[in-house]
């Protein structure tokens, strides 16, 4: 049914327990698993047209250091269940669209990840990769609610 399964994760709390029953649906299904986060490189600080702080490689460098820690966290849990998984570190991109990209290049054909639970204005404010990816991915999503 689910050959190639995609999890999102940005390492929350949410993401984590989505990593976990995502692996079981995928060791249930005798599916692959690749598990994927996407991180943004922090902005610059610009005053008076010069950038302040640490420049663009030092920024992606600390975006890479802190996706590896999400993605071996990841697949820690994913062993917890004895499932073997590929990682992907997307950088630079907006996360809805490094997920549904990921996906179609990896051949998956369900995403699964979390639903943080934002409602009213922090939700609006915020706003909600999964709902962009629900929105805008043709390969099916499975929303995982705490």
């Amino acid at each position: 049914m689910f050959g190639h399964i995609l999890i999102a994760t940005d390492g929350s709390e949410y993401s984590e327990k989505a990593v976990f029953e995502g692996a079981k649906l995928t060791k249930a299904l005798g599916s692959k698993v690749t598990i994927v986060t996407a991180v943004q490189t922090a902005a610059p600080l610009i005053v008076e047209g010069k950038i302040i702080g640490p420049g663009l490689d030092e920024r992606k460098k600390s975006a890479k250091s802190e996706a590896k820690g999400v993605l071996d966290a990841a697949v820690k849990i994913a062993a917890q269940v004895n499932v073997p998984a590929e990682t992907v570190c997307v950088l630079d991109e907006t996360p809805y669209d490094a997920i549904i990209e990921t996906a179609k290049n990896k051949g998956c054909d369900l995403i699964v990840m979390a639903s943080h639970g934002r409602s009213g204005l922090t939700a609006l404010l915020l706003g909600s990769e999964t709902q962009k990816v629900l929105t805008q991915s043709k390969i099916p999503v499975l929303v995982h609610r705490s």
